[in-house]
C-alpha cells in the first residue's frame, strides 16, 4: 500500500481484506463450479453483459503479455525489468526508516540512519526472493509497510522511550534496563530498536499461524469494507504530523516536490517517451511510459536537484537556527565520506531483542491490517502476471512467508516488517512482463545493494522539505485508498455512514486525548496500564477494532453491508490465464507431497486440495 502513478494500482488496493471465496471451504467452491457450468442458479443476462465489458481492458492485456508467470527473458532485460521495479518500490522503503529515525532518537547519527536504509533494502530483497520462490510464487516485490509504523510511533511515544532532552539525568525505571539517557548515544536508539524488534517478533508469529493453518480464510470472512475502510484510512491520517514536520523545514521546497509529482504523474501520464532498443538484430524506436512509472522518483530528484542548486549559490540560509536551512544538500556530506564500502548486514546487529505485552499486543494490530492488505494483491497480480486465481493452499503459503519474512526483519532490525507492493503490480500491467524471474532479479538487486554502504549513505543527503513532499503524497494517497474500499458499500444507508463516521473519528479524538493526557491512565499494575495506552493510542486499532464490532453486530443485509458486491469483485477471474494451476506448486517438492497422504492435510502446501476434492463429490 504505497505510493503509485497508475490508476490500476487499485486492483490490489481495493480489495484489501477481502472475503475471498477461495478460502470459504468445499462447500462453497462446489457451489461456484456449478453456477459456472449453468446447474444451479444463472446471472441475469444484463448483469453477465456488464461484467464482460468491465472485463474487456483486463482479457486484452493478458492476451498481450510478452512474457507470463513461468517465461525466461533474457538475462539483460531480466536486470534492467528487475532494476525497474527496485526504483518503483524506492519511495516506500526509504520513508520507513526516515520517518522512525526522529522517535528513535537516532537524532544527527547519520551513520545509524544509513545502517537502517541498507538493512530494510536487504532484507526486503530476501523476502521477495522467498514470497516469489516459495511463497505465492507471483511477481511480487516485498518491502517496509506504513501498517506498522502507527503502532511503532505509539509504542515509541510511551514516557521511557522519549528521546531525552540535551542535559537531562539518567532516569530510574525501576524494573526496567532501559535508561533514558545514556552515554553512548548509539545505545540511545538501539535500546528502543530492540523493542521494537521484539514486538515484531512475536506479533508476526500471529500471521504464520494464520497462513500455515488456513485461518486466514476465517478471519476474512467476519472483514467487510467497514473495517478495511476507516483501518487504512487512519494509518494515512494519523501520520500527518510526521509529514507536517519535515515539509515545515522548506514548505516552498515541499511544494515544489509535491507539484512535481503531481506533474508527472497525472498531467504526463498518458505522454510517452520514445527509447531505442535492438531487437531481433536491428535498432527500433518505441514509446516508453517513463513519467507514469518514475513520477515519484523524479519528483524527489527534481526537489533534490533544485535543494542543490540553491545550496551552490548560497540562497538558502547556512545557519542552523534559520528557516531553510534543512533545505541544503551538504549538511549531511560527511555520512556518504564516512560511510563503509561494504557493509553486510545481519541477524542481532542491533543486539538481542526485548518483548514487552503492551508493544506485542499493539503491533498485532499493524500485522493484522498488513495481513488484509496483501489478500487483495495476489489476486491482482495474478491477474496481470496472466496466472489463473490463486488457490487456497498459494494464498496460505503467502501469508505464511509474509510473517515469516516480518520475523526476518525483527532479526536484522529493520524497525519494521514487510508487505506486498502494489504500485510493483500495477507495473505489470504497463511493461506486460509477468515472469516470476524478474521480480527475483529484483530481489538479488536489493541485497546487493543493501549490503553497498555508501549507497544507502547517499540517501541521507535528501533534504527534509523534499522527503516531507514525498510524505505529503504517499500518506494521503493511503488516506484516500482507504476510503475507495467504500465504493463496494451503500452510502444512502444510516447504518453505514454511523459505523464510518464513529469509527474514524473515534480513531482521531481517543489517541490524541490519551497523548494529551499520559498519566491518566493508572490501574496499579505497571505492565497493564503500558497495554491500554499503547492500544489506545493507536489510531488504526481504535478505527479497525470499531469498524469490525459493529459492522458484525448492526444488523445489515450483505448487499448494504458492500459484502456482496466485494464477493463479485474478487469473483472475477480477470483474463484468460496463460499458465495453469502448477505455477503454484512448490519447485521440485510436488511428487514428495502427493506421494504421502499425510501432506494433504496441511492447508498451505498443493497437495491440500485433493482431499477436499473427494469429500464435495
Amino acid at each position: 500500500m504505497h505510493l503509485s502513478t497508475e490508476h490500476k494500482i487499485e486492483l490490489g488496493l481495493t480489495e484489501e481484506g477481502t472475503d475471498n471465496l477461495a478460502f470459504a471451504g468445499p462447500e462453497v467452491e462446489d457451489q461456484l463450479r456449478s453456477d459456472s457450468t449453468g446447474v444451479s442458479g444463472t446471472p441475469p443476462r444484463v448483469e453477465l453483459e456488464e461484467e464482460v465489458q468491465e472485463e474487456q481492458e483486463e482479457v486484452g492485456k493478458g492476451q498481450e503479455l510478452v512474457y507470463s508467470l513461468n517465461d525466461r527473458p533474457p538475462w539483460y532485460l531480466c536486470i534492467l525489468l528487475g532494476f525497474q521495479h527496485y526504483i518503483l518500490a524506492f519511495g516506500g522503503i526509504i520513508a520507513v526508516p526516515l520517518i522512525l529515525a526522529e522517535p528513535l532518537c537516532i537524532g544527527d547519527n547519520n551513520s545509524a540512519k544509513s545502517d537502517l536504509i541498507s538493512t530494510i533494502f536487504f532484507v526486503s530483497g530476501l523476502c521477495t526472493l522467498l514470497q516469489t520462490s516459495i511463497g505465492t510464487r507471483l511477481p511480487i516485490l516485498q518491502g517496509g509497510t506504513f501498517s506498522l509504523i502507527t503502532p511503532t510511533l505509539a509504542i515509541l511515544a510511551l514516557p521511557k522511550w522519549q528521546c531525552p532532552v540535551a542535559g537531562t539525568p539518567t532516569m530510574d525505571l525501576g524494573n526496567t534496563t532501559t535508561p533514558l539517557a545514556t552515554e553512548d548515544p548509539d545505545q540511545l536508539w538501539m535500546t528502543r530498536l530492540r523493542e521494537i524488534q521484539g514486538a515484531i517478533l512475536v506479533s508476526s508469529m500471529l500471521q504464520v499461524v494464520l497462513g500455515l493453518t488456513g485461518l486466514v480464510g476465517l478471519v476474512l470472512r467476519f472483514i467487510g469494507p467497514l473495517a478495511i475502510a476507516p483501518t487504512i484510512n487512519l494509518i494515512g491520517l494519523s501520520l500527518f504530523i510526521e509529514a507536517g514536520k519535515k515539509c515545515g523545514a522548506h514548505w516552498g521546497i515541499a511544494a515544489l516536490t509535491v507539484g512535481l509529482i503531481i506533474l508527472f504523474s497525472q498531467y504526463l501520464s498518458k505522454v510517452n517517451v520514445p527509447m531505442i532498443t535492438y531487437k531481433d538484430k536491428k535498432w527500433t524506436i518505441f514509446q516508453y511510459p517513463l513519467f507514469k512509472l518514475f513520477s515519484a522518483l523524479f519528483g524527489m530528484c527534481g526537489g533534490w536537484l533544485v535543494c542543490y542548486l540553491l545550496t551552490v549559490f548560497e540562497v538558502l540560509p547556512s545557519k542552523s537556527d534559520q528557516y531553510g536551512y534543512s533545505a541544503r544538500t551538504d549538511i549531511n556530506l560527511d555520512a556518504v565520506s564516512s560511510a563503509p564500502w561494504f557493509r553486510v548486514p545481519y541477524p542481532g546487529q542491533w543486539g538481542v531483542p526485548t518483548v514487552s505485552v503492551s508493544s506485542v499486543l499493539g503491533m498485532t494490530a499493524g500485522v493484522l491490517a498488513s495481513t488484509m492488505e496483501s489478500i487483495g494483491d495476489y489476486y491482482a497480480c495474478a491477474r496481470l502476471s496472466g496466472a489463473p486465481p490463486p488457490p487456497t493452499h498459494a494464498i496460505n503459503r503467502g501469508i505464511a512467508v509474509e510473517g515469516l519474512g516480518c520475523i526476518l526483519a525483527g532479526l536484522w532490525g529493520t524497525g519494521n516488517g514487510t508487505t506486498s507492493y502494489s504500485q510493483n503490480i500495477a507495473a505489470l500491467g504497463i511493461t506486460k512482463v509477468g515472469s516470476r524471474l524478474v521480480l527475483q532479479t529484483t530481489g538479488i538487486l536489493m541485497i546487493l545493494l543493501g549490503i553497498f554502504g555508501k549507497f544507502g549513505a547517499v540517501f541521507i543527503t535528501i533534504p527534509e522539505p523534499v522527503i516531507g513532499g514525498m510524505f505529503l503524497v504517499m500518506f494521503g494517497m493511503i488516506a484516500a485508498v482507504g476510503i475507495s474500499n467504500l465504493q463496494y458499500v451503500d452510502l444512502n444507508s444510516s447504518r453505514n455512514l454511523l459505523i464510518l463516521g464513529f469509527s474514524t473519528f473515534s480513531g482521531l479524538v481517543l489517541p490524541t486525548w490519551f497523548n494529551s493526557n499520559p498519566g491518566v491512565i493508572d490501574t496499579g499494575v505497571k505492565e497493564l496500564d503500558q497495554v491500554i495506552l499503547v492500544l489506545f493510542t493507536t489510531h488504526m486499532f481504535i478505527g479497525g477494532f470499531l469498524g469490525f464490532v459493529l459492522d458484525n453486530t448492526i444488523p445489515g443485509s450483505e448487499k448494504e453491508r458492500g459484502i456482496k458486491s466485494w464477493r463479485k469483485k474478487v469473483q472475477e477471474n480477470g483474463p484468460g490465464p496463460a499458465v495453469n494451476q502448477s505455477c503454484y506448486d512448490i519447485p521440485y517438492c510436488n511428487a514428495i507431497f502427493q506421494r504421502f497422504k499425510c501432506f494433504q492435510y496441511l492447508p498451505f502446501l498443493p497437495s491440500y486440495r485433493e482431499p477436499r476434492r473427494k469429500t464435495s463429490k
